[in-house]
């Protein structure tokens, strides 16, 4: 089924920005002394004594997609453009956290979409991937986000992403099976209308080496 999403929609989903945290960073360190208290650690001794405010520093930035909007990040940079062929950026790196452990989600995206009178700045692709992988996340949701700012955006004939990533909470822990990839996908518009279409995207990414 074919999902269609406007800008308007999407930045209705968006958290304000400017929205006063519900808790201060004094709060937040706090909280980590206790984790680290729990865990039978001296938050008090040499090497501890700033893990604290590190781990709240850190946190924040590998969240900081909460804080940003699309209109910021793309800054204008969509353009009116007469071609219909396919447009492809493969390897995208990805870095997210998973929202049930918050351990690392590593991996790679290729995103493609044939557009229908306007093209995006290609690093704004990257940029978009970025956003949304910055955030507490599942590899599903992930998957769809992007494909989903994307159609909004650009009314495109068709979106297809495909990301690739490694679980830390099956590599370190649980089942700890390191070498296991999941792989999602979304397809919308022509991408889920036409296999021969769908085929060409999967053939493309399929040639790149990185591709499990």
């Amino acid at each position: 089924m074919t999902l269609s999403i406007s800008p308007d929609d999407i930045r209705s989903q968006l958290i304000n920005t400017e929205a006063k945290a519900p808790v201060s960073d004094e709060d937040m360190r706090q909280a980590v002394r206790t984790l680290l208290l729990g865990l039978g650690e001296d938050p008090d001794r040499e090497g501890l004594r700033d893990t604290p405010k590190r781990v709240v520093k850190a946190l924040k930035f590998l969240t900081s997609g909460y804080h940003q909007s699309l209109d910021e990040l793309l800054n204008g940079a969509v353009f009116h453009e007469d071609t219909n062929e396919m447009v492809l950026i493969r390897d995208i790196d990805l870095f997210s956290s998973c929202e049930h452990h918050i351990l690392p989600i590593l991996g790679r995206a290729h995103v493609a979409y044939i557009p229908n009178g306007k093209v995006i700045g290609l690093s704004k692709i990257a940029r978009i991937c970025e956003m949304y992988a910055r955030r507490l996340q599942v590899q599903e949701r992930l998957t769809q986000q992007i494909a989903n700012a994307l159609q909004g955006l650009l009314q495109p004939q068709g979106v297809a992403v495909v990301v690739e990533a490694s679980h830390m909470c099956m590599v370190m822990r649980g089942v700890q099976k390191p070498g296991s990839w999941t792989v999602t996908s979304s397809m919308q518009g022509v991408f889920a209308d036409d296999a021969r279409t769908r085929q060409e995207f999967m053939d493309l990414i399929r040639h790149n080496p990185s591709f499990h």
